[in-house]
């Protein structure tokens, strides 16, 4: 038997369909991104966000910082503290998210609903909307290898306690506060569940949230390259589209025949401008909405690595991957958002511009201007999320906890 995803698999790709995808998975959380969907988020999702919200505080949080800073300090194990340090800071990423996505709940419907309406101004059956077909097959790709990853991790780290024989936890070093002994009934059982259900809840939140983040910025890089594309076959296009005409021209004057192709390409060059100007207006949105949120979880992920590492890599094996991949994807779509704007800005200049008329030499002119200002992802404005951040932020990271180790030790 062949076992399909259906409309979740990489074929449907077109950005309703996609959009309906996450939908799906985030109304199970308590979140609607569309405004035209009237389904009723049910009383479940909320109990379930609101259970596992408690639990996360209490043992993530309220715990961490009293077993860091009060009982470590007691034990001396540095070791320990590290370790439960950076699981409190690496997995806050789930609730900021979350926070902003319920607090901007209809700026983040708004901005879904002008993804929608931008992508039904493509005619279906052009190149330009092939081409944004085969750029959004590689986003719905990259959607589900990060939704997956996510996922895939969060289940290893809850199973990993139930594979190993005898009593464990994910992490056998952490007391939670209130449950000691933490080995003995009926507090291994308590613990045990609650440590799993507010995972396995809150990455599963992540996932759905990062997939959703890489929509919508990849909806914009296939979008790019889709335009670079039509710029670089604008002449081209006039050429023909005078040659599909000229059946019903009279006159065969050399002058006209310019004239006419001209016309269709600053047609043609309205409608790129337009989608060009979309594209920097739905970018904007977005980095009002997340800014913030990128900028913190950017703090948080820098501290966690440090600490992984103070905690040593044969406890923290799990962690630092997850760790790493969430900058990773971060900068990673920022990077591919750069990279399309570079194509774009080299296909404006590439366009055979010499051929145009004065009107369309201006108009491509002002276009190569704002084209030079690449769109970027970044983390509250202080930085682009890029592959030159990322190594940046790998330097940095290793050599502040080499000399932090040398102090520590």
């Amino acid at each position: 038997m062949k076992i399909t995803l259906g409309k979740f698999g990489p074929k449907h790709c077109d950005l309703p369909t996609m959009f309906d995808n996450v939908s799906f998975f985030l109304h199970l959380v308590s979140v609607n991104i569309d405004k035209n969907n009237t389904k009723r988020i049910s009383i479940l999702s909320y109990i379930l966000v609101a259970c596992t919200t408690i639990c996360y505080v209490y043992i993530y949080i309220f715990s961490m910082i009293w077993f860091v800073f009060i009982r470590c300090r007691q034990t001396g194990d540095i070791t320990a503290a590290a370790v439960v340090f950076s699981l409190g800071t690496n997995s806050e990423t789930w609730a900021t998210r979350l926070t902003f996505m319920i607090l901007f709940k209809e700026t983040v419907q708004d901005m879904v609903q002008k993804y929608l309406e931008c992508d039904s101004k493509v005619t279906r059956g052009t190149r330009f909307h092939i081409n944004l077909h085969k750029g959004l097959v590689n986003i719905k790709k990259r959607v589900m290898m990060a939704w997956g990853f996510f996922v895939g991790l969060g289940i290893s780290y809850v199973a990993q306690p139930l594979l190993t024989p005898g009593r464990h936890f994910a992490e056998d070093l952490y007391v939670v506060y209130g449950l000691e002994p933490m080995f003995e009934s009926p507090n291994y059982e308590i613990a045990l569940i609650s440590e799993s259900v507010s995972v396995s809840v809150c990455i599963f939140i992540l996932a759905n949230i990062t997939a959703f983040i890489v929509l919508i910025i990849g909806y914009i890089e296939a979008q790019m390259l889709a335009l670079s594309d039509e710029l670089l076959n604008l002449w081209d296009d006039g050429v023909k589209y005078y040659q599909d005409t000229k059946g019903l021209i009279v006159s065969t004057n050399e002058n006209l025949k310019i004239k006419i192709i001209n016309e269709h390409i600053s047609y043609r060059l309205r409608e790129i401008i337009t989608f060009h100007i979309t594209n920097i207006t739905l970018l904007k949105q977005f980095d009002r909405i997340f800014r913030i949120t990128l900028a913190i979880e950017f703090a948080l992920i820098i501290v966690g690595i440090v600490a992984e590492l103070l905690g040593r890599l044969e406890n923290t094996y799990i962690e630092l991957p997850y760790t790493f991949i969430q900058m990773y994807i971060d900068c990673l779509i920022g990077q591919r958002l750069i990279d399309a704007s570079n194509v774009f800005e080299k296909a404006v200049y590439n366009c055979k511009w010499e051929n145009f008329d004065k009107a369309n030499m201006k108009t491509v002119l002002l276009l190569l201007q704002n084209s030079q200002k690449p769109l970027t992802l970044t983390a509250g404005g202080l930085t682009n999320l890029d592959f030159v951040c990322l190594m940046s932020v790998v330097k940095s990271t290793y050599s502040f906890y080499t000399t932090l180790r040398s102090r520590v030790g």
